[in-house]
């Protein structure tokens, strides 16, 4: 059985588009290809599969503070 499919068109930054195309080379994907998988995850969690808010994002550990942590929590490598 064959599945219908529609055209979807969407304006997107030039640049941003090409370096996600060589990122998505490198997974063997196509920009569409990543365009069905978010499609897929938002119909499957009936909403986006990533979190959106306007919050401030939690600043990340360095490397330092990371192995400080591991340390910490796991002893010495």
């Amino acid at each position: 059985m064959q599945t219908q499919t529609t055209l979807f068109r969407a304006r997107v930054p030039a640049q941003r588009l090409k370096r996600v195309e060589a990122i998505l080379e490198q997974l063997g994907m196509k920009p569409g290809d990543a365009l069905n998988l978010l499609l897929a995850q938002i119909e499957l969690r009936r909403g986006l599969p990533f979190d959106v808010t306007t919050a401030a994002a939690p600043s990340l550990l360095s490397s330092t503070e990371q192995a400080a942590e591991w340390s910490e929590a796991f002893g010495d490598y």
